[in-house]
């Protein structure tokens, strides 16, 4: 899919897209810069209902926690010793 840029700067998103990512007028996008290019994300109207419920499914507190602690035990390893005076 293509879309093309107007001297204002603006583009269309492409129908297609907007049915399927629910992107409506007064839809907010935000555009990402990535070291792989620009992506654009559709913001939800309503952050905190659209945040419901996604960690379900993905473990249990426990399971965060020692992935945690694995992560900061694997930061400690690679950081270099202070140094003395």
């Amino acid at each position: 899919m293509h879309s093309t840029v107007s001297k204002r700067g603006q583009t269309v998103v492409p129908a297609e897209l907007r049915r399927k990512y629910g992107i409506d007028e007064g839809s907010v996008l935000a555009w990402v810069e990535t070291p792989q290019g620009i992506r654009v994300l559709p913001l939800p109207a309503d952050p905190l209902k659209a945040f419901r419920g996604s960690g379900r499914g993905l473990g249990t507190v426990a399971d965060f926690l020692a992935e945690r602690q694995a992560e900061t035990a694997r930061e400690e390893e690679t950081l270099e010793p202070p140094l003395r005076p």
